[in-house]
């Protein structure tokens, strides 16, 4: 699966096009390698994602075409979530 589908179909990221512009100005990793949006995602890869000051990490558990909001969690867990402290003057 795509990697801008699978973060829309499990509700990582809300919209497609928005996880398409984040996944190509290179803040998501697939395994450690800079992604493209069209990069194919599988069971077992890890993505790493940069939200402004939030780097979430989660590992793909399961890839379904369709899910309802209560199953898309299935689909992955999270491996860490981290936030970066602003620095104070």
């Amino acid at each position: 699966m795509r990697l801008d589908k699978f973060l829309k179909v499990s509700r990582i990221i809300k919209r497609r096009t928005i996880a398409k512009e984040v996944a190509d100005k290179g803040r998501i990793q697939i395994n450690g390698i800079p992604a493209k949006s069209s990069s194919v995602v599988k069971v077992g890869d890890e993505l790493t994602i940069a939200f402004g000051n939030k780097t979430l990490v989660v590992k793909i558990d399961k890839i379904v075409e369709t899910t309802k909001k209560e199953e898309s969690k299935d689909m992955f867990s999270i491996v860490s979530e981290t936030y970066k402290e602003e620095p104070t003057n």
